[in-house]
């Protein structure tokens, strides 16, 4: 049986997280005093270190909802202390997502904590512990989102607008394509417990390779091209340009691009 100190060091916030969270407190600092001699290194820091935070976020929202689902086992596992290193697949949850946003500015939905489901009973605490990681996402995209659909960007400087709305992006796109209901990512886990038990079976051996399908299709042209065209009709009504969400991706790969081409 866990003593209180067990679970108070179980849910102890990890160094590591604390680490990541001081890099993008600091280099959200020196984009919005333009602090940084080249402002593209500190977008990249800021948005990066901000972008691993929210998979963090995403994370562990799942194992919280799992903990009051029924599943004391997650504390153990060290899902509580927010640490990335914790993780199941750390290369899934943190490393690939992060390649895909240097590479291609995409958010992708990151890899899986261990959710002992056998533990849990009932239909709708299964569908809302895979619903809560996506909605970490959408919660991080109302909050980067914000200052444009508030109005409220008098003083804001335009280094910094450009990091919240590409940042903005990265949640929009993450949380969209995990609430697809496909095998092995969230949306399925949200829909599969009212599926019938048969139909998960013929399902089950598929669920490994889901992922790696939205992937490739985000590369066929009509499709990817369909995608983001929606991203960025959903980020106007938020009050986000594609002109701010460009600007931001093209100062994150600050090693590409001049400063000067967004007037920063």
């Amino acid at each position: 049986m866990p003593t209180a100190t067990t679970r108070r060091h179980e849910r102890r916030i990890s160094p590591v997280f604390l680490a990541i969270l001081a890099v993008m407190a600091v280099s959200g600092w020196a984009v919005w005093t333009d602090f940084a001699s080249s402002p593209g290194v500190a977008i990249f820091l800021f948005v990066s270190a901000a972008w691993i935070v929210s998979l963090c976020l995403h994370e562990y929202a799942h194992a919280r909802t799992a903990l009051h689902s029924g599943d004391l086992t997650v504390g153990a596992k060290g899902y509580l202390t927010l640490n990335p290193l914790a993780y199941t697949h750390a290369v899934l949850s943190i490393i690939l997502p992060l390649l895909f946003v240097i590479m291609g500015g995409i958010g992708l939905p990151g890899g899986a904590v261990f959710i002992e489901r056998h533990r849990i009973r009932g239909r709708w605490r299964h569908s809302l512990i895979s619903a809560a990681g996506p909605l970490t996402n959408v919660l991080f995209a109302v909050v980067c989102t914000a200052p444009f659909w508030l109005d409220a960007l008098d003083g804001v400087p335009l280094a910094f607008r450009y990091a919240l709305a590409f940042l903005a992006m990265l949640q929009i796109t993450a949380a969209l394509l995990n609430l697809l209901p496909v095998p092995g990512l969230d949306g399925y886990g949200v829909v599969e417990p009212w599926l019938s038990h048969g139909f998960r079976r013929k399902i089950e051996p598929y669920a490994p390779y889901g992922f790696f399908v939205v992937i490739a299709l985000l590369f066929v042209p009509a499709i990817g091209g369909a995608f983001f065209d929606g991203i960025d009709a959903l980020l106007q009504s938020l009050g986000v340009r594609p002109f701010d969400r460009s600007c931001g991706w093209e100062l994150y790969r600050f090693w590409e691009t001049a400063p000067e081409v967004c007037g920063v």
